[in-house]
């Protein structure tokens, strides 16, 4: 296979080889559903769903796992504070995470299990830890013992004696080790719990993914995926609780995707600066929320800017305006969605040789913007010229175009439907616009007849930066936007 993936364990691109021929083992990070999906969430989601995408155009047979962690110290504190049960707050936000993401069109894992539902299963792998003493309790809480596990350190690239508590770790002092991590938490007064051996409590969150992925997948993967973010802790204790209990090497291929910042600084709650899926999409079309997304490689940062999804936005339109004027010229291609019709055309392999390197997306939409460039010129080439031979490689090309498409998750409307959601958008985008033109107007008037003029200056440069210009009249104050 052609293919190579660049893999976090050992920090080089490698032939991808799945441990069972022809099937990929694939289990990827979730979110913990305690508040709203950001943009972050959905550049990791859309990332892996364009792998899963990928492979299975390889012709691999993908068991896909994405978990939800539904019980969590977040979701506990969140729903307390709503005065609502755990599960309902879960729930709620689960719900919203499927809206967001069928948005974003994103299709449904194979498996996507809940947390809570495999109690039962993380006691299993628990008592095998107590069976080979890596795990003790203390107080009813159980934590895995990282010194008795030799390679701690190995996916992250840590050394025990080098690191230091309190960077991403618990401090707490009954732990044999500062880096010993809590596998089972006794219960507290107000938290949901389940009974075990050790008495009633809930598990801690890394064990979730070594029983969910172990039910599903077996007890080795071939790959395990999510933000580069999870890589330590998260990830590191999984290995080391996983091939802890069952004696296997747990992961092939360890795949972690890139930060998204917001206008160069990272995403942070302290700065105020996250983004919610479902806020970027009332003012941005899903495809091109994807697009953005899927120009730069996954391992790199990308920079979240109005510049750049408006770049984007201009991309995808010209797209859609290269596949107008191809349907209405006749040359639409036949039987698309056949799908033991492989695609073998150069743009295809183009854009296979691209995703082959490590699912560089990026490079992947090079070919597609090249391919729409000469494709433009072939159908100048028609209009002049009527030819057959142009005629048939335009509706080969188009056909090999949308199945790229069906992989980057994009060209999935009509022209026709696609132009129609987008003026309809702008339009009420415009008529948001106004009203709060209007109300930052008013805002100002209120502020000069008071003569807070600092007040005053600030609304005028808010609504400069939104490209609007005042004239104040004896009467009133009028505004246009910036040519």
């Amino acid at each position: 296979m052609a293919l190579r993936i660049y893999n976090s364990l050992g920090r080089k691109k490698e032939p991808f080889e799945t441990i069972e021929p022809g099937k990929v083992r694939m289990y990827v990070c979730g979110p913990t559903v305690y508040d709203s999906c950001h943009i972050g969430h959905a550049r990791s989601v859309v990332v892996f769903d364009v792998i899963f995408r990928y492979l299975q155009a390889l012709g691999l047979e993908v068991t896909y796992v994405r978990n939800f962690t539904d019980v969590d110290d977040k979701i506990i504190k969140r729903a307390n504070e709503l005065g609502i049960p755990a599960q309902e707050l879960a729930d709620r936000y689960i719900d919203e995470f499927y809206q967001d993401m069928d948005a974003l069109n994103v299709k449904r894992a194979t498996i996507e299990p809940k947390a809570t539902q495999h109690i039962d299963q993380m006691i299993t792998v628990i008592e095998r830890l107590f069976e080979k003493k890596l795990a003790y309790t203390v107080d009813g809480d159980v934590f895995f013992s990282v010194a008795q596990f030799d390679g701690y350190g190995k996916l992250s690239g840590r050394r025990l004696e080098d690191m230091e508590a309190g960077a991403r770790v618990d401090v707490d002092k009954r732990k044999r080790n500062p880096f010993d991590f809590v596998l089972w938490k006794a219960a507290k007064p107000n938290e949901p719990f389940w009974e075990s051996p050790w008495g009633k409590g809930r598990p801690g969150w890394h064990i979730e993914c070594s029983a969910m992925s172990s039910t599903y997948l077996g007890q080795s993967l071939d790959i395990h995926g999510g933000g580069k973010d999870l890589t330590f802790p998260h990830h590191e204790n999984e290995v080391a609780q996983s091939e802890a209990a069952f004696d296997k090497p747990f992961v092939r291929y360890w795949v972690h995707n890139g930060f998204v910042n917001i206008n160069s600084e990272k995403m942070s709650k302290s700065l105020g600066n996250f983004l919610m899926v479902k806020d970027v999409l009332k003012k941005y079309h899903p495809e091109t929320v994807r697009l953005f997304l899927l120009s730069n490689h996954y391992r790199s940062p990308i920079d979240f800017t109005d510049k750049a999804l408006d770049e984007s936005a201009t991309a995808l339109d010209k797209i859609y305006a290269l596949l107008k004027r191809i349907a209405d010229t006749g040359h639409w291609p036949q039987e698309l969605h056949n799908e033991e019709q492989r695609p073998q055309g150069d743009i295809w392999k183009r854009f296979g040789g691209a995703l082959d390197d490590d699912f560089n997306t990026a490079g992947g939409i090079g070919v597609l913007f090249e391919s729409v460039r000469r494709l433009n010129r072939l159908l100048d080439q028609c209009n002049d010229r009527p030819d057959p031979q142009i005629a048939s490689a335009l509706s080969a090309d188009t056909a090999d175009l949308l199945r790229l498409g069906s992989i980057l998750g994009i060209m999935g409307q009509t022209p026709e439907a696609y132009f129609e959601q987008t003026r309809a958008h702008q339009a009420n985008l415009q008529s948001a616009d106004s009203e709060e033109i209007e109300r930052l107007i008013a805002q100002r008037n209120a502020a000069r007849k008071d003569k807070n003029w600092a007040e005053a200056d600030r609304i005028r440069d808010q609504l400069g930066a939104m490209k609007v210009v005042l004239e104040d009249k004896p009467d009133k104050t009028v505004w246009r936007f910036e040519a």
